[in-house]
């Protein structure tokens, strides 16, 4: 990981420093919130260790400004513990706050899972299976360079079953989440719907990856790997 350290006690980015190098970290350190603030918009960190009281512009500052460009675990440390300066803190985008002296174990288990949290609610805006790509954002389907045409629900259903990829999709799971349907509804629509979704993702294609598991629903997948498959 890559770690920022702005702090203007050299005793403490030096033991900071050390300790974070010797378990393989990648260390920066800035010792005025300017210079720090600049480091964190010019460069990609993985998280800031941010002291309050800086030289030139204080935590809040630096934090202030960088909140309005990027979202970067902080963590802040402070010598004034007091509940209102925590809250403050937190309130203009820290997401932890370390209270000094503090035991350099516990910096470690911060950054740690500040950063663990960080990676797990990261999630993929694109999805790939073979040539066919979907773009959750943009809500964009390509496939074989082509884009596709297809209604909210169908990239709804797409969707899904690409979020799932290789898992086989039951009819009544997926109108749930697709329609909201309980299990007293008629889920023929899934059927319907999966018909306007493989005419349109598969039929003009030779590679198929939509494909019905009889009795048991509906799974998108690359098979060709593995030899000719065809949908049925």
């Amino acid at each position: 990981m890559r770690i920022l350290v702005i702090e203007d006690e050299e005793k403490t980015s030096s033991y900071i420093l050390r300790g974070l190098t010797e378990l393989g970290y990648t260390v920066d350190i800035a010792d005025t919130g300017t210079d720090g603030l600049h480091l964190a918009l010019e460069f990609a960190y993985d998280a800031i260790v941010l002291d309050l009281m800086l030289p030139g512009l204080d935590g809040y500052g630096v934090l202030t400004q960088l909140r309005r460009h990027k979202a970067t675990p902080v963590i802040m440390l402070s010598a004034r513990g007091a509940v209102d300066d925590r809250v403050t803190g937190l309130r203009k985008g820290a997401d932890d706050y370390l209270p000094k002296p503090f035991s350099f174990t516990e910096l470690v288990a911060r950054l740690q899972a500040l950063t663990r949290r960080r990676s797990e609610s990261i999630e993929l805006t694109t999805l790939q299976i073979d040539d066919l790509t979907i773009d959750l954002l943009a809500r964009r389907v390509i496939r074989a360079g082509q884009r596709l045409d297809l209604t909210a629900k169908e990239f709804a259903l797409l969707s899904l079953l690409a979020r799932h990829q290789g898992e086989v999709l039951s009819k009544m799971m997926i109108a749930e989440q697709i329609w909201d349907m309980n299990f007293d509804s008629d889920i023929n629509v899934v059927e319907v719907a999966i018909k306007r979704v493989r005419a349109k993702v598969d039929a003009p294609y030779p590679r198929k990856l939509l494909h019905t598991v009889r009795g048991m629903g509906y799974v998108l997948e690359d098979r060709h790997a593995n030899g000719p498959a065809e949908a049925t």
